[in-house]
This record gives C-alpha cells, sequence and structure tokens, in this order.
C-alpha cells in the first residue's frame, strides 16, 4: 500500500494570494502548498482522499493518470470537494461520505443527478457511510474514524496500517484507540498558533504521540507553520512535514 499526498496546504493554498511573508516568499518548492487531497493505492484498489478545487492540477501533476476507484469525503467544505466537476474523465465514480456532505454534494451539483441528464456531465453514484460501520471500496477495508471540525462532525479513514485525518481539532479518545497500531500517520496541523477549528502543530504532535504512530506527517498547513526546512529540524525524529508529491510507502 502507499499514500500520495497531492496537496497538504490548507483552503487559501501557500502562497497564500497577496502576502508578503516568507513563507509565502519562499522560493523552495516544499513551501508551496495545493489543497489537501491525497491518493491511497492497494494491490486492487486506488482511492482518492477528498477533491478540491486544485484537483485538475494535482492529477497533471503525476507521471502517470490513475484509474480511480472511488472518492472518500471528509466533509462538505470547498476546498475538499470543489474539484468534482473535474472527475468526468474517469467515468461512473462512486462517492463515499457521511449523508450530510452527500446531500451538499447533491446541492452543489444538481445537474448530476435526476432524469435526462445533460450530455457530458459527470457521472456520479453517491454511498453513505455511517459512523462506527466499517466498509469496503473494492478489496479494501476502509474503517471511518469520528473527528470534529470545531462544531462540525467529520470523518478520518483509516486503512489498515495507514489513517488520514485533515481539518480535525478534535479527536475523542474512543476514536483514538482505533487508531492505535499504525505504520503511518496523516494528519493535519495548520499552524504555530492556536486556531478554532483546526489543531495547530503542537496539539497535533500531542495526539500524534497518544496514538503512537511508527511515522507521522502533517498536512493541510498554512503559511503559518513557518518554513518546511526549519520546521522539520524541530520536530520529534519520526515526525515531519509532509509535502505535494510525497509518496509514503506502507
Amino acid at each position: 500500500m502507499k499514500i500520495t499526498l497531492l496537496g497538504t496546504g490548507t483552503s487559501t493554498g501557500v502562497p497564500q494570494i497577496g502576502c508578503k511573508c516568507e513563507v509565502c516568499q519562499s522560493s523552495d518548492i516544499f513551501d508551496k502548498r495545493l489543497r489537501t487531497s491525497a491518493l491511497v493505492e492497494t494491490d486492487t484498489d486506488t482511492i482518492l482522499i477528498d477533491c478540491g478545487p486544485d484537483f485538475r492540477q494535482q492529477m497533471l501533476n503525476l507521471t502517470e493518470t490513475p484509474q480511480i476507484s472511488a472518492i472518500l469525503l471528509t466533509h462538505q467544505h470547498y476546498d475538499h470537494l470543489g474539484g468534482l466537476d473535474d472527475i468526468r474523465p474517469f467515468g461512473n465514480m462512486q462517492i463515499y461520505g457521511e449523508s450530510y456532505v452527500l446531500d451538499s454534494v447533491r446541492r452543489n451539483m444538481p445537474y448530476c443527478f435526476g432524469k435526462d441528464l445533460y450530455p457530458g456531465v459527470p457521472i456520479i453514484t453517491l454511498n453513505e457511510v455511517e459512523e462506527n460501520q466499517s466498509f469496503y471500496v473494492g478489496k479494501t477495508l476502509v474503517e471511518p474514524i469520528r473527528a470534529f471540525h470545531y462544531k462540525l462532525p467529520i470523518f478520518g479513514y483509516r486503512f489498515g496500517q495507514l489513517a488520514y485525518l485533515t481539518d480535525v481539532s478534535r479527536l475523542e479518545d474512543s476514536e483514538i484507540e482505533k487508531l492505535k497500531g499504525l505504520e503511518v500517520l496523516v494528519i493535519n496541523a495548520l499552524r504555530i498558533e492556536p486556531h478554532l477549528s483546526h489543531m495547530n502543530l503542537q496539539e497535533s504532535i500531542e495526539v500524534a504521540e497518544k496514538i503512537k504512530a511508527k511515522r507521522v506527517f502533517f498536512i493541510h498547513m498554512s503559511h503559518g507553520i513557518g518554513l518546511h526546512k526549519v520546521v522539520n529540524t524541530q520536530l520529534p525524529n519520526n515526525m515531519q512535514l509532509a509535502y505535494d508529491g510525497q509518496t509514503i510507502n506502507i
């Protein structure tokens, strides 16, 4: 199994439009971040986690275009589903998410549902994910992990020895227990300073230490995280800031 981090930035991306801070002005490619999304590949299935507004560019950045089996949505914010119109070349797409997220897809893309669809629209099949109920995408077992994005309930996902969580501000102990025994944890860390609806770097480190994953990669970062090369020298040995295009083998 492997995961490719297609984007590791927050909703504004990095650089942020009009910003003159040292991160946004950096020439280091590791400080350039598209909106957060990832591709999980097993021997049998290729699963996209979230499909943000940079999806088209992320696919074009790949050496080869994968045949995506399904899309898992963590929640309904635009930076996580704003690219769904661009899935048209992939044929009939299975999309998984909890009920309120699927309702948002229907509202945002009414032209994809109902009778007499306009020629060329994305072909979408929606599949509801329920709390505490694992499910299969092809032959790949997926376990939803309940988290909170301020007051909004969202899902992270576990795939065997890999777990992916983004936009988390709070994770209950019961869900942390579901994440024990991981080889790789991918989890959000917005910035150095505290934030209302996302964990900052220190909070994410503390959660990762509770989970005890062997390797930890931080995603969904804003320019407030600091310079990639500087911050990485200050992290525990098994933790690092991720970067766009990074592939992690499990």
